[in-house]
């Protein structure tokens, strides 16, 4: 593929040559070739951040649930509110013996503390660390804090243009899955 050029890869007429997928007879050469820079721009958007959250993780040294645990109890902490491990199996989406082995690893490489639930003595209370809180701040959410700036940088309506977009997009694409 070295020799395609990687702006074709989101090219639907390169893609999609045959309109087997995508009807593009009642549109522009113009509108199909906007709507390939935009397919480029969205490509280009998710490369950087898969790029950002491997050399994230990489500084860390955790891997993307663990970095979503981390990013759960700053929230927590943020919040005035305590992390706990269902609040933390919840929101990952995992079992709870899932959340044990990530949570004693964590615990292990010094990310996180327990601590006995200030209310309910069954649960526990999970916190990050002074130097993991440190650290996530200075990396990950210094890059994190880059995206609202370019959002600050839209007026309101270019801001719902984009917000309607991206929401339609996700809906198309999760109406598809279930196709």
């Amino acid at each position: 593929m070295s020799s395609i050029e990687k702006s074709a890869v989101y090219d639907v007429d390169s893609s999609d040559p045959q309109q087997k997928l995508i009807d593009r007879s009642n549109m522009s050469p113009e509108a199909v070739a906007q709507i390939g820079e935009l397919m480029s721009a969205f490509g280009q958007l998710r490369e950087a951040e898969e790029a950002m959250s491997e050399a994230s993780q990489r500084y860390m040294k955790l891997n993307a649930t663990d970095m979503k645990a981390i990013h759960y109890l700053i929230i927590c902490k943020h919040r005035d509110a305590i992390g706990t491990p269902g609040g933390i199996a919840e929101h990952l989406g995992i079992s709870a013996s899932a959340t044990t082995k990530l949570l004693d690893r964590l615990e292990y490489s010094q990310h996180l503390t327990r601590a006995p639930h200030p209310s309910d003595r069954r649960a526990q209370a999970i916190s990050i660390t002074p130097g993991t809180y440190t650290a996530a701040m200075e990396t990950v959410g210094r890059q994190q804090s880059r995206r609202f700036h370019a959002a600050a940088r839209l007026t309101s309506a270019e801001r719902e243009v984009v917000i309607r977009f991206l929401r339609e997009t996700r809906n198309d694409i999760t109406s598809s899955a279930s196709d």
